[in-house]
Parts: structure tokens; sequence; C-alpha cells
């Protein structure tokens, strides 16, 4: 049944690079596409503050001291520009450490309390001078906490809801583009789930994708350097070679991707993806979506991992035969089949897709592709559970047009 699905989609998938050949005549990758012109991204870094305490613990628990970190993080994953007074934002806040309770009921062990806020606000913004602004953001709050088990019993349980999420701020811009920030954000408890108050003061900044000016894009187009328009890709994928590749980039000195407790064996999968925008010559954006049929390595359980995903592409080198690249692509939005593989529970059939890889276009025109890939999937921790899936070295093979 999952191959047979998987046959489906991929035909799908080729109708779609047909129509998007045929819909796309005109080149005008080297201009904002409109979804991203006035669009931002940010991050901002400051003190989270929630009183955790012996109150999240259910009866019957004790715990000796809690160590609360104070360090978090709130990224800026998407947002766009409607006017110069109202924007909304998609936004994702976590601790760089977690809250850990020791010593519970006189255990010597250490136990972990995870918790982010994801986040969809509107946010208005009042020009103060030409540079200063105050704003104001309100909207959705997803609140997700892990909490921990003793001896199979919840001693904090798990807890997921939507909340309020308000915030304040000023912002100084600094040019056109960049922008240096400072505000704060805060959600309110939650009694049900002996969830406390959230709040987090920060500062950071964003920067925000102008429209290119008529002298900017005659720049950056050049007529000898190529940007393929459509890829098409089949890959394999296979434990052969091990994960070495995959741990040695999540579990290193410094981690630039991630581990998961999930392994899977092997796999194929079919991609097609579509360049949006690029520079003069080395970075581009391209929108992709692909299917993979996957295997596990414990049980051997068969699921389908169906993404539409961001790829940002770096042209490191060119010469006369072949262009060597870098791809990276991050919280691509995934349905996966099964919630539940190698007996780990995956929190829902929503996840995302990341990968990182490394390629090739080869020939004089380009139309030549081959590109080693790792991938991961987790649910960025919008659940609960998360254990997260680890996907081993894919050989890619693709023709662009």
């Amino acid at each position: 049944m999952a191959f047979k699905f998987f046959r489906i989609a991929s035909c799908a998938i080729l109708a779609v690079c047909i129509n998007s050949f045929t819909a796309y005549a005109q080149d005008e990758r080297a201009q904002y596409p409109r979804f991203l012109a006035n669009s931002f991204v940010g991050l901002n870094v400051g003190y989270i503050d929630y009183s955790f305490s012996a109150s999240q613990l259910t009866p019957g628990f004790n715990v000796e001291s809690i160590r609360v970190p104070h360090l978090a993080a709130r990224v800026f994953l998407f947002g766009h520009e409607f006017n110069k007074y109202v924007s909304g934002q998609i936004t994702y806040l976590r601790p760089v450490e977690w809250v850990r309770y020791e010593g519970v009921n006189s255990d010597s062990s250490s136990h972990s309390l995870w918790m982010n806020v994801g986040g969809l606000t509107m946010k208005g913004r009042l020009p103060i001078t030409d540079r200063i602004s105050v704003y104001g953001e309100g909207g959705l709050g997803l609140v997700t906490r892990k909490g921990f088990a003793i001896d199979s019993v919840p001693a904090v349980k798990d807890a997921e809801y939507a909340t309020l999420l308000l915030g304040t701020g000023v912002a100084y811009r600094l040019n056109n583009n960049w922008a240096i920030t400072a505000g704060v954000v805060l959600s309110p408890s939650h009694s049900v789930d002996a969830q406390p108050r959230t709040s987090f003061s920060s500062v950071g900044f964003t920067y925000t994708m102008r429209p290119l000016s008529a002298e900017q894009i005659e720049r950056d187009t050049d007529p000898t350097i190529r940007f393929p328009k459509n890829i098409v890709q089949a890959a394999y994928v296979t434990k052969a070679l091990g994960y070495g590749l995959n741990d040695f980039v999540s579990k290193g000195a410094v981690p630039v991707f991630w581990s998961a407790d999930v392994k899977a064996a092997n796999g194929v999968s079919l991609n097609y993806e579509r360049n949006t925008f690029h520079t003069r010559r080395v970075f581009s954006l391209d929108w992709g979506t692909g299917i993979s049929a996957l295997r596990s390595k414990q049980d051997k359980q068969s699921f389908l991992a169906v993404s539409v995903y961001p790829v940002l592409r770096f042209t490191l080198l060119r010469k006369r035969f072949a262009d060597f690249y870098f791809a990276y692509s991050l919280a691509g939005p995934t349905f996966i089949s099964r919630t539940t593989i190698d007996g780990q529970a995956m929190g829902r059939h929503f996840t995302f897709q990341d990968f990182m890889g490394a390629g090739l276009f080869m020939n004089r025109q380009r139309n030549l592709n081959v590109e080693m890939r790792i991938m991961h999937y987790s649910n960025g921790n919008l659940f609960p559970r998360n254990p997260g899936v680890t996907v081993p070295l894919g050989l890619n093979l693709g023709y662009t047009f």
C-alpha cells in the first residue's frame, strides 16, 4: 500500500514539474518573488522567566532542588510586512538549557523538563522618528511541555495547549534592511496544567527583504552564470555507510544538525525543486516538494513522508564543466504516515523535514545533477513527544531544465 501511494504521488510531482515549466517562461529570478518581498527573519536572545517549582509535581512526589536556566532565544521563522504599520510573524521561543528537577523522591538523578512556545502573532508598529519605532504584538501561542516519569509514573505531566501571546518593544532601523529590536513577550499561566506564567525580555535583530532596485537586478544578472530553474531528483538511501556523517554534524563540538532516537535503514525518494531567487553567483533559494518511502532500522517498519520545503543553495565553486554547491533545508512541513516507529511515539502525523547535502551540476548545460544528502524529521517540539528520525546518507541523481 505504501509503495502504491508512492507511485501515485510521484506522478503528481512530475505533473507539477511540467506545469511549472510551461507557466514560468520568463526568468525574473534576480528579484525577490512577491511572497518574499517585504518579508523578514530575525533572532532575539535574552532572559526567560518562569517560576517552575514543586507545584508542577503530581501528588506523591517531592524534589530536593530545581535548576532554572534563564538564557533563551526567540527565532522569527517568517514574518511579512503588509504595510509600514502592520505585520504578521511566526516565531519559536525556547530556553538554551532545559529546567532540571534534582533529587525527585530523594533519587540521585537529574530530570529535564522541556518547554517551548510557538507563536502566530500580528504586530502593530508606530514610527516615532525616521529610525525609531515602538510596536505591540498579540496573537496565538502554543505552549508545549515535556515532563518526566519516575518508575513509569508521571512526576511532571506533559502539557500542550493554546494560549494568548502578547508583547511590546522598540525597534531601531539601521538601514532599509536591518533593524535592532528590544522587547518583552508574555504568555499567561495555565492552571489546568500547573504551567507558570512565562515572560521573555530580549534584544536582537531582524532582516527584511526589500524589493531590489533595477540597478541591483542588472548587476545580479549574468547570462553566463547558470542557476537551474527546475530540478527533478530520484534518490536511494542506505545505512550501508553507517550514520557517521549524521553523528559528526549533530554530536560534535559545534552541532549544526539534529540527532534522533529513531533511525531509517533504507528507502527511496522523489523530489522536485523550483528556483525562485538567486544572487549574481553564489546564493539561490528554491522551493521543493517530495515524497520519501523509508524503512526503519530496528523493527523494519515502512513509512511515508510527504514534504514541502525551502532549499538554501550556495554555489561555492564554478568550473568549466561543473558547479559545486552546498544545500541546506530547514523546517519543511511534512506529513508522516506513522505516529509510532520502532516503539517510539512520534507525536502526530505532522512533522518537519530538514536536510543538508553537497552536489554538482554537470556538463555545459548544467542539466545533470548528483547530490549526497542526509535528512532528519522531527516536530520541533510542537508536541511533547519528539524522538525524531535520522535518515542516513542518500545518493540523489537529478535532471535540470
